[in-house]
């Protein structure tokens, strides 16, 4: 019995690690990645191939929610030189995001008049239901604490850099990486 479960056990990790290698392998950049809008449509991220986009958990009901003001506003200002904020709502700190989608939409257009794109609510945390979206972002070695972690993506659709939620749309810091970012080739 006891060789048994022996080899179980290493049949069983030889074959996470083998689902692991071969996910990493297929996707090797956030633009290859599909996942649909948050009403429901597909959505290829592809179509920001060559921009550089700013990935950010939201929440409707937090205390960083007034944080869609200023990430709209740096939407807008940066849109036409290839920049966009991309929303992807989640429930998972605190049940923070509990509202159907179109509740989160017209929340959103209400209260901050947000024009980003918004996406499919998704499970960041790690476990069998989060979104490939996040496992990829994971692999960069940083996992969102709470919501409005943002991760400023690449032209190329590599992670450049992690912010933790207290990092706001209107930081020096986030500012300057994303002109660095923009003005890369």
């Amino acid at each position: 019995m006891h060789i048994n479960l022996r080899r179980a056990f290493v049949t069983c990790a030889v074959l996470t690690a083998c689902a692991a290698v071969t996910a990493g392998a297929a996707v090797s950049s956030f633009y290859d990645l599909k996942t649909e809008t948050l009403l429901g449509q597909p959505a290829d991220l592809g179509t920001y191939r060559g921009k550089v986009t700013l990935v950010v958990n939201v929440a409707s009901f937090c205390g960083y929610t007034p944080q869609y003001q200023g990430l709209e506003k740096l939407h807008r200002e940066l849109e036409a030189k290839g920049f966009a904020v991309l929303g992807f709502p989640s429930n998972d700190f605190g049940e923070q995001e509990p509202g159907s989608a179109q509740e989160i939409a017209q929340f959103c257009k209400r209260t901050y008049d947000v024009t980003f794109p918004m996406f499919a609510k998704v499970v960041t945390v790690p476990g069998r239901q989060q979104s490939p979206v996040y496992t990829f972002l994971g692999a960069s070695g940083h996992l969102p604490a709470w919501n409005f972690s943002k991760y400023l993506i690449g032209k190329d659709g590599r992670v450049i850099a992690f912010y933790p939620s207290d990092v706001t749309p209107e930081s020096p810091e986030l500012r300057s990486a994303i002109a660095k970012a923009l003005a890369s080739k």
